[in-house]
């Protein structure tokens, strides 16, 4: 059973930097499918980043140029470091992981197998 813990996020103003993690714990290696989705408040829940299990990145517009996902296979961790923040990326943050499949990582709520609990992020203006 794969179980996913975040931390950090917390409050920001605008313009600043703050990142999240993701913990993994259980059979969770480099060939899952691993992404971050948001939950802004009374809205539906979006992806904001993914990686693929061949390395690939992929952002969603919103976020591409501001915003890094990354992974460490060795410590089994998520992260999301986020620069220029917004008011707009205030949510609470989820990561999301997928085992192995013989197609490519959907950026869709779904296609994801398991969760963690969330963190909030909230940015000031």
């Amino acid at each position: 059973q794969v179980q996913l813990v975040e931390s950090g996020g917390g409050s920001v103003q605008a313009g600043g930097s703050l990142s999240v993690s993701c913990a993994a714990s259980g059979p969770v290696y480099s060939g899952y499918c691993m992404a971050w989705f948001r939950q802004p408040p009374g809205k539906e829940r979006e992806r904001v980043a993914l990686i693929n299990n061949d390395g690939s990145k992929t952002y969603a517009d919103s976020v591409l140029g501001r915003f890094t996902i990354s992974r460490d296979n060795v410590r089994n961790t998520l992260y999301l470091q986020m620069n220029s923040l917004k008011p707009e990326d205030t949510a609470t943050y989820y990561c999301a992981a997928k085992p192995p499949y013989s197609g490519s990582c959907v950026p869709r709520t779904a296609f994801y197998e398991y969760w963690g609990q969330g963190t909030q992020v909230t940015v000031s203006s």
